[in-house]
């Protein structure tokens, strides 16, 4: 028969037909072009051999955090196991291949201060008003950019992240409500004081759908608001005068102080996982419940942040 196709040749196939979210697939797609083809991509499937898998895991590891090399990995084996289904070749190379397991580096946190002065630096009370509520909730970016006031509750003190249209998707030029990451992701996430108080004026400043908006109402650009307005924040901006505050400080890094801080205020763990929006693993998940007893004292304590910080609206 016809000899196996290169693996260039197979995810041309694979990647349009593989059932997974868009921003998934740009990932894969991503760590593909980036990583793995230009190493593999002109070998017939059928000469991939584990040596070289673990000589590539090698080189990736000296410039890369382990997770990114266990990610690009995990995507080889993927599209090399259905090469198996198709007969293509007859074991993958990369089945139970050791990689270094070595912490990656801990993200940075923020304190409550921190916040509070990197909020100061946002152009307006949208994105004022976003920073805050992203550090006090834990609320992932496309959760919050896609957030509409129907699925703000000021009268119960909550936020509702839908299923169907609870996050702000944007790939490849593209942006659309839809799903967030997952299903542990749709949850009711209850509010302090403050944060009611803050987003009540927010939502009194402006006529618009969304909570979090551009000044004309429009969804934002994460890459553009990254660019543009958080780096500037984070890093220091002489036009504005700004000293570097949280020098290569992420976004995401607002949900890992919102965890650090539900840990350094004892919360009980299975609301940390619910209000993150993540599902414990193995038997916690099943056995594990959230109850109304466990929310006064993380609404207490956030409560008791803010204020300690000086924090405004």
């Amino acid at each position: 028969g016809a000899p196996p196709p290169t693996l260039t040749e197979w995810t041309a196939t694979w990647l349009p037909v593989h059932l997974a979210g868009a921003a998934t697939l740009a990932k894969y797609e991503s760590m593909l072009r980036c990583h793995i083809l230009p190493v593999f991509g002109s070998h017939r499937l059928d000469a991939i051999t584990r040596i070289e898998v673990k000589a590539f895991a090698r080189s990736l590891s000296g410039r890369l955090a382990p997770v990114t090399v266990r990610s690009v990995i995990t995507v080889l084996g993927l599209v090399l196991r259905e090469a198996i289904d198709e007969h293509y070749l007859l074991f993958d190379p990369t089945a139970r291949l050791r990689l270094r397991d070595g912490p990656d580096e801990p993200r940075p946190t923020a304190t409550p201060d921190q916040v509070r002065c990197l909020a100061a630096r946002m152009p307006n009370l949208h994105a004022h008003a976003l920073v805050i509520t992203a550090a006090y909730t834990g609320m992932r970016f496309g959760e919050l950019a896609g957030l509409s006031r129907a699925n703000v509750h000021l009268d119960r003190a909550l936020i509702h992240v839908a299923g169907d249209t609870g996050a702000l998707h944007e790939v490849s030029g593209g942006r659309w409500l839809g799903p967030p990451k997952t299903k542990a992701a749709v949850r009711d996430i209850r509010l302090p004081p403050f944060l009611v108080d803050g987003l009540d004026r927010l939502l009194h400043a402006h006529p618009y759908e969304t909570v979090f908006c551009t000044d004309a109402g429009r969804w934002w650009w994460r890459t553009t608001f990254i660019e543009r307005t958080w780096r500037p924040a984070c890093d220091g901006d002489a036009a504005h005068g700004w000293a570097p505050l949280l020098t290569g400080f992420r976004f995401h890094d607002l949900r890992h102080t919102h965890r650090t801080w539900m840990d350094e205020d004892g919360i009980a763990e299975p609301l940390k996982s619910q209000r993150l929006g993540h599902q414990l693993p193995g038997i916690r998940g099943v056995y594990a419940h959230v109850t109304e007893p466990m929310h006064p004292p993380l609404l207490a304590a956030l409560q008791n942040r803010w204020l300690g910080s000086g924090g405004y609206w």
